[in-house]
């Protein structure tokens, strides 16, 4: 029996350019198909649904917006630039995109929840309840109670959860919290609705905290001697070492002095 001879060395390397080759024009011509059908009219985005919270926001308007600024099709477009945009809006938090075939995008917002305000009165702005200093027109809030937080630039955090502490502290005597402050040298100031000023100190939560559990435990014993109740306090410095100091309405530690005869 003979032998099958085996095929050339150059067959073989024709063979093998040969399904390269057409390997590589199907390949091609996929991508060239893919990359026609994606320019068809047919799959122009012709629609954006917006749901989740719009409270601030009306939907009409934010896709009027919005939709200027995007281009592309259902398969080119790109999601990261829409999800941007709608970020950029007042108002709006985060935003999830999807595609929805063959031409429309779904896009969830999520809103900031101003929880205080921030800053100084020349340049207020609003924080929300991760921390996060937001711009928007402070007109838009309803709530006319809101505190007043403010500190260095990326500080929103610390001093909202030190606003967060301390309200339920001074909440115990009936002193509602207006405004929490922390100093560009890390000193904390407090300011009750009534308007008492209270210097808090420097430190951390734990050690500013522990000051003002110290200094509320003994107020009302300090404030009764002049026949007074806590909400006469109009100013507390805690930042002594082993004490505090304090300023009663209604009461003056001046001394008089007799007029000359």
């Amino acid at each position: 029996m003979n032998a099958v001879a085996a095929a050339p060395v150059d067959v073989k390397l024709m063979n093998m350019t040969a399904t390269v080759l057409f390997l590589a024009f199907v390949v091609a011509g996929t991508a060239a198909t893919a990359r026609w059908l994606a320019r068809l009219p047919a799959f122009d985005i012709k629609g954006i649904a917006v749901s989740g919270d719009v409270s601030h926001n009306n939907v009409l308007n934010l896709r009027a917006n919005v939709a200027p600024r995007l281009s592309g099709t259902f398969f080119s477009i790109d999601l990261r630039q829409v999800r941007a945009a709608f970020e950029t809006v007042p108002w709006v938090r985060h935003a999830v995109v999807r595609r929805e075939f063959p031409n429309r995008l779904q896009v969830v917002l999520q809103e900031h929840q101003a929880v205080a305000y921030w800053g100084s009165d020349g340049e207020l702005r609003l924080i929300n309840s991760y921390g996060e200093v937001f711009e928007a027109n402070v007109g838009d809030i309803d709530q006319e109670t809101l505190p007043r937080l403010n500190g260095p630039e990326g500080q929103g955090v610390e001093v909202l959860a030190m606003y967060r502490l301390l309200v339920p502290l001074f909440a115990q005597l009936e002193l509602p919290v207006d405004a929490v402050e922390l100093s560009g040298g890390g000193s904390w100031r407090a300011r009750l609705d009534s308007g008492a000023i209270i210097e808090l100190g420097r430190g951390g939560a734990v050690e500013v905290t522990a000051r003002v559990s110290r200094f509320l435990k003994t107020l009302t014993q300090v404030t009764s001697r002049y026949a007074r109740r806590a909400s006469a306090l109009e100013s507390a410095d805690l930042r002594h070492e082993n004490g505090y100091a304090i300023r009663l309405r209604g009461v003056s530690t001046a001394v008089a002095v007799a007029p000359k005869k």
